[in-house]
């Protein structure tokens, strides 16, 4: 969905935060609804804002079908799940489904700013269709050297030589040198399930509590 403002300047926002979304009600109702920013966080005065959703629960499953110029309020931008407010020598990415929008916002804004600091992405998928901004990510890793995306598909296609199954402590050890485990800071964003298993990988392999930043995504 992208938004453009309406009788004010519009905002910026940090990489990875999020807004209450309301459509077609008043600013006050009480039905509103909360979704990660997928754009560029620096965004020029006027310029347009993109949230990404799944159809998985009501509310989504009826979004699209709300007509081109519907008015929708957006509250925000809220949430700490940013890399400005955590700064490293580098960044993990760890992103299930739908949970790549806050991710992807992130690498939009380092490509943005020419951020050379290295970035690995962990994006974990059923099917390989099912992998959201497929083509995006792809043209991110072109533009920027310091990108390194890593599919993990649990039903890959015939001939996929890329990391299968789910992500596991190999999959991390083959792309992430040990010893800079404790130098980089790791987001991780998807199930509260996903949250949990990498949350406990993580830490088995040795990377501090202290770096590990969480986003959970539940349906609405």
């Amino acid at each position: 969905m992208l938004s453009e403002p309406v009788d004010h300047a519009g905002f910026t926002f940090q990489p990875g935060q999020f807004g209450w979304v309301i459509v077609d009600r008043s600013p006050f109702a009480r039905v509103h609804h909360p979704f990660s920013f997928s754009s560029c966080g620096d965004i020029e005065p006027g310029g347009q804002l993109a949230l990404t959703i799944k159809a998985s629960g009501d509310f989504t499953s009826q979004i699209a079908s709300f007509p081109v110029g519907t008015k929708v309020y957006l509250d925000g931008p809220h949430g700490v799940f940013t890399m400005d407010a955590h700064q490293a020598q580098g960044y993990v990415f760890i992103g299930g489904g739908v949970g790549i929008t806050p991710l992807h916002s992130m690498l939009l804004t380092m490509q943005a700013r020419e951020d050379i600091r290295p970035v690995t992405l962990f994006y974990a998928n059923r099917r390989w269709e099912d992998v959201t901004f497929r083509e995006q990510l792809q043209e991110l890793q072109a533009s920027m050297p310091n990108l390194r995306v890593v599919h993990v598909l649990e039903e890959p296609p015939d001939g996929w030589t890329g990391e299968r199954g789910r992500i596991d402590a190999d999959v991390i050890r083959r792309h992430v040198p040990a010893r800079q485990y404790q130098r980089l800071e790791y987001f991780i964003c998807g199930t509260p399930a996903m949250l949990d298993a990498m949350e406990d990988l993580l830490l088995s392999v040795g990377v501090p509590a202290s770096r590990l930043n969480t986003e959970r995504f539940d349906f609405v």
